[in-house]
């Protein structure tokens, strides 16, 4: 009885199991963002001059580089000095769910 249940179980879930190869990433995850590495200027040239840049931050000392925040629809290019560390898609496609400072 016990390997009946447990039989019947496996079967109704198998196909909750099943997910097609890139169903679990998002399209925001998918577009073609800036990538990690990436110069300003490369940046400016393949995706065009940002809506905005928010306030620069650190710099204060050497262990805190200054980090650069660009605006663009849809997602926000984060900067180590003149250099990509971060794209991040917003939770809106036009940028408003930006941080504003």
């Amino acid at each position: 009885m016990f390997l009946r249940a447990t039989l019947l179980c496996c079967l109704l879930l198998l196909p909750c199991a099943a997910v097609p190869a890139g169903a679990q990433t998002s399209p925001a995850v998918a577009r073609d963002l800036p990538s990690r590495g990436m110069s300003m200027r490369q940046v400016r040239n393949r995706y065009g001059a940002p809506l905005g840049q928010l306030q620069a931050r650190g710099g204060q000392a050497p262990r805190q580089p200054v980090i650069h925040r660009w605006v663009y629809p849809g997602y926000i290019v984060y900067f180590e000095r003149s250099r990509v560390i971060h794209s991040v898609a917003t939770t809106s496609g036009d940028g408003i769910s930006a941080p504003t400072d």
